[in-house]
């Protein structure tokens, strides 16, 4: 074995990228069933949302010229002419002078072009004094503010978390075409590893805590898991079990056996499934220098160390990235959390925590936070977002430049 015409951690990257294609296969589901899943075309709006102006807060619908100069010590008087209630179609008109009592999410009447909050004013018998000027337009979501029709909402390989299951059924639809999930096939070899639940080991046995590390991470990057067992360090019984899960699966994945040492098997094998066999024998990084990762024709097999921290730092490494390329997805893999510099000042009211939505851009290998901003209820915003960032009820904002916590949206 050439362990030492090792590859860099970017090298081997740059191979996986290069060599590992999408799968084709495209499946219809319902929305119920398909969180986790990638799209497999554009989906285009065919309506507004919403599809009608309407109230961001509960207050009253006014002319914003009629609250022009109000104050609490000198307000606007308007009368009140009319209470709208949720779902109905507002069809009177809003006169000059006039005020609508509206909750959230109400119409908003037609000639009305601003909402006054109900906490800065008081409806005195159908007489309402407004203690607080607003401007045009002021809690208000206008007609396809969130999405217009024609637009192209979401992009193939985008892939469907809680947030874009919501933004699909806003505009009405209920099935999609998205790719099937990868399959990827576990195989550990070693005759000292035992199954996970041996309940007494013999004195020179491990148990394979392999099997759960990866059946767990990979479920987690939104791919199924198919176990093959353990094989014993032996060429025939290893490559009769490799080809037999090969045939099944989309990405196979060995543990043990990809370390120095008279019983290693492993890629002799990858290289009898098929061309061109091994790409990378040896990865320059520790723990998990006995990497190896090939190609059998179109299906990538990668040779984890058997030792389960370096299994695990290099499944992460390069599992995810071999698995969001076969699942046709958009996404880089990311951490849950990260460190990043706010992109501008964000001021926030002292007493209250604020979660601002940001979406994450790298300059000069650092990770720049800029905020998505938009009225709480455009779910398009949390779309856009890769991620949330909190100020603390006791701060009054954060200042640019700032290095904030990024909670990851998965």
């Amino acid at each position: 074995m050439l362990f030492y015409d090792v590859k860099t951690v970017e090298e081997t990257k740059e191979i996986i990228k290069n060599m590992v294609q999408p799968i084709k296969e495209v499946v219809t589901l319902s929305l119920q069933d398909a969180f986790g899943y990638i799209l497999a075309e554009d989906i285009v709006s065919k309506e507004n949302v919403p599809a009608f102006a309407r109230s961001t807060v509960d207050g009253y619908a006014v002319y914003a010229k009629d609250t022009y100069g109000s104050s609490e010590s000198m307000p606007s008087f308007l009368t009140v002419t009319y209470e709208i209630k949720m779902g109905e179609e507002v069809k009177m008109r809003l006169g000059g002078g006039e005020a609508m009592s509206i909750p959230t999410g109400g119409m908003i009447p037609p000639g009305c072009d601003s909402i006054i909050m109900i906490e800065h004013c008081e409806d005195m018998d159908g007489l309402l004094n407004t203690y607080k000027q607003v401007a045009p337009g002021e809690n208000i979501i206008s007609v396809g503010e969130d999405v217009k029709e024609g637009e192209i909402l979401l992009k193939k390989g985008t892939k469907l978390r809680s947030q874009e299951l919501g933004i699909l059924g806003a505009i009405g639809i209920t099935f999609v075409s998205v790719y099937r999930k990868v399959k990827v096939g576990y195989l550990s070899s070693g005759d000292e590893i035992m199954p996970y639940d041996t309940e007494n080991l013999q004195i020179g046995q491990v148990r394979d805590i392999n099997q759960l590390t990866i059946a767990t991470l990979t479920k987690e990057w939104g791919a199924e898991i198919i176990n093959g067992g353990i094989v014993a360090d032996d060429y025939e019984s290893f490559y009769t079990k490799a080809k037999e899960m090969y045939n099944e699966v989309d990405l196979l994945v060995m543990s043990g056996g990809s370390s120095v040492g008279a019983k290693d098997f492993t890629t002799e094998v990858i290289q009898a499934l098929g061309e061109p066999g091994i790409l990378v024998n040896g990865v320059s990084i520790k723990p998990g220098k006995p990497t190896i990762f090939g190609m059998a024709y179109h299906k990538p097999v990668l040779g984890l160390p058997g030792h389960p921290a370096s299994a695990v730092i290099i499944y992460t490494l390069f599992g995810e990235q071999i698995i969001i390329q076969l699942n046709g997805s958009k996404e880089k893999e990311r951490p849950k959390t990260v460190e990043a510099h706010i992109s501008q000042n964000i001021p926030s009211s002292p007493g209250r925590s604020d979660y601002i939505r940001v979406r994450l851009e790298k300059k000069e290998n650092q990770w720049w936070a800029y905020p998505v901003l938009g009225k709480s209820g455009l779910i398009s915003t949390l779309v856009q977002s890769d991620g949330m960032v909190e100020i603390p009820s006791k701060k009054e904002g954060i200042s640019k430049g700032e290095v904030v916590s990024v909670y990851l949206f998965r």
